[in-house]
C-alpha cells in the first residue's frame, strides 16, 4: 500500500494555474533556489506484530529529517535533490532475535539487542525540463535507498501536456524500483534444517496516466490510474508464522516460530483515483479525494479524505482533515495459530488484514509571498505543522507531527 500511497501522493502534487498567454516573455520556470527543510516524529503501538506471528508489542517510533533543493538550471530547467534519513526503535523488529537483551524473552516486550533500533537513508535526483511556451514538461529521476536488511535503486521519468489555455492536464509516469534484500530469519531458525527463501531480489514497475482539468473558476478536478508490477521476494524474511497443526514450542517467555511468512513472488495492484478541489470564497476551499484499489492477492480497498482549508488571515491558513480508508483481507492472510502446515502461502501481516482505519488530522500554515523574514541569504516563504492522529479498528494507533520549512534564496 505503501507505494501506491506515494504515487497518489507524486500524481497529485501539482496544481494547474491559468496564464496569460499573451505574454512577451518567457518566465523562468524557477526563480530562484528553493530550500524545503521537513521532519517528522512518528509513533504508533499496537498488539498484531508480524515479526512475532500476529501477536506481540508494535510500538514504534522514528524521527525523519529531509532537505529538499530545487536548483534552477536555467530557465527551462531545474534540479532537485530530495535526501533524508530515518532513524527508529521498534519493539517488533527487536524481536527478530528476542534473547539478545538482558530481560526474559517475550513478544510485548521489546528486546534491548541490536536489531531495536536502525537507520534509513535514501534520496532521489529530479531534472524536469518545459518548453518555451510552458506546456510541455519532461522530467527524470533516480534514487537510492539503504536499511539494515535491504538496498534499493530506482529510476523513472515522466511527461506532462498542457492545454486548452492551460486549464486542462494530461500526465504519464513511469518508475522501475530494483531492491535486492538481505534474507536475515528470526533467530531460532537459522541454525536448523529450516528450509529458506531462494529469492534475495525484488523489481517493482509502475506506470501512472492522470488527468486534471479546470471546471470553473471555483472547481477543479483530476482523475488518475495507476498500475504496479511486482516480482521476486515480497515476502519479508523475519515475519514468524504459528500454524494450528503443530505443537506450540516456547523458550522463555517467547514462542518459536514454525515457519516464516510466505507470500507468491508476483503481485499486481491497480489504483484508480480521484480529486475534486472546490474554491467556496477567500476564506474557505473544499478538498475532496477518493481512491479504489484492487491487487490479484485478493485485497479491495477504499480510500475517502476531505481536507478544508481556513485562510483566517492573509498569512494564516489552518487545514483540519479527515481520511477514511477500508480493505479485504489478502488470501493469505492468517491470523495467529490460524494457518495450516499445509498450506501454499500464508501471512499474519496484519497490514494484509481486513481492517478500517480513521484518521484526523489538523494542521497550520504561514506563508509570506514577499520573504521578509532572511535566514542567511534566503527569505522564509512558509512554514508548516501539522499533527495527524490514526487509528484501525485492529488496535493499531498512531500519531504523526510534522513540520516544513519553504525558503526562497535572492
Amino acid at each position: 500500500m505503501k507505494h501506491i500511497i506515494s504515487l497518489f501522493i507524486i500524481l497529485f502534487s501539482a496544481t494547474v494555474f491559468a496564464q496569460d498567454s499573451t505574454s512577451t516573455y518567457k518566465k523562468r520556470v524557477l526563480e530562484a533556489t528553493e530550500v524545503d527543510f521537513l521532519a517528522s516524529y512518528y509513533t504508533q503501538d499496537g498488539d498484531n506484530a508480524a515479526v512475532s506471528g500476529g501477536i506481540g508489542s508494535e510500538k514504534l517510533t522514528d524521527f525523519t529529517p529531509t532537505i529538499v533543493v530545487a536548483v534552477p538550471l536555467n530557465d527551462d530547467d531545474v534540479l532537485t535533490i530530495d535526501a533524508g534519513v530515518s532513524a527508529y526503535t521498534s519493539a517488533s523488529s527487536s524481536n527478530i532475535d528476542p534473547f539478545d537483551g538482558s530481560e526474559p524473552a517475550d513478544p510485548y516486550v521489546a528486546s534491548s539487542g541490536a536489531s531495536a533500533s536502525d537507520l534509513w537513508a535514501g534520496g532521489n535526483v529530479t531534472y524536469s525540463h518545459s518548453s518555451d511556451d510552458r506546456n510541455d514538461i519532461i522530467s527524470a529521476k533516480v534514487s537510492v535507498s539503504s536499511e539494515f536488511d535491504y538496498f534499493s535503486f530506482g529510476f523513472g521519468g515522466s511527461y506532462t501536456k498542457l492545454f486548452n489555455e492551460k486549464n486542462t492536464e494530461l500526465s504519464v509516469h513511469a518508475n522501475v524500483y530494483l531492491d535486492t534484500w538481505k534474507l536475515l530469519y528470526p533467530i531460532e531458525l537459522r541454525q536448523t534444517s529450516f528450509n529458506g527463501l531462494d529469492k534475495k531480489n525484488r523489481n517493482s514497475y509502475s506506470v501512472g496516466f492522470g488527468f486534471s482539468q479546470i471546471l470553473s473558476k471555483s472547481l477543479q478536478g483530476s482523475l488518475s490510474l495507476d498500475l504496479v508490477q511486482q516480482q521476486g521476494l515480497l515476502s519479508t524474511p523475519f515475519q514468524r508464522v504459528y500454524f494450528s497443526d503443530l505443537a506450540d514450542r516456547f523458550r522463555e517467555n517467547f514462542q518459536l516460530a514454525d515457519d516464516i511468512e510466505r507470500l507468491p513472488d508476483t503481485r499486481f495492484k491497480t489504483a484508480i483515483g480521484g480529486r475534486l478541489n472546490y474554491f467556496i470564497n477567500e476564506m474557505f476551499v473544499v478538498r475532496t479525494y477518493y481512491r479504489y484499489y484492487f491487487d490479484d492477492w485478493g485485497i479491495t480497498s477504499n480510500t475517502a479524505s476531505i481536507e478544508v482549508p481556513i485562510k483566517i488571515t492573509d498569512k494564516f491558513t489552518l487545514y483540519p482533515s479527515y481520511r477514511y480508508y477500508n480493505q479485504t483481507a489478502a488470501d493469505y492472510f492468517y491470523p495467529y495459530e490460524a494457518a495450516l502446515s499445509t498450506d501454499e502461502f500464508y501471512t499474519s501481516d496484519y497490514d494484509l488484514s481486513e481492517f478500517s482505519a480513521n484518521q484526523y488530522g489538523f494542521g497550520i500554515g504561514y506563508t509570506d509571498i514577499f520573504t521578509k523574514l532572511r535566514v542567511l541569504k534566503f527569505g522564509l516563504k512558509s512554514v508548516d505543522l501539522k499533527y495527524d492522529y490514526y487509528k484501525r479498528d485492529s488496535g493499531l494507533n498512531y500519531s504523526l507531527i510534522s513540520i516544513g520549512f519553504k525558503l526562497i534564496g535572492n
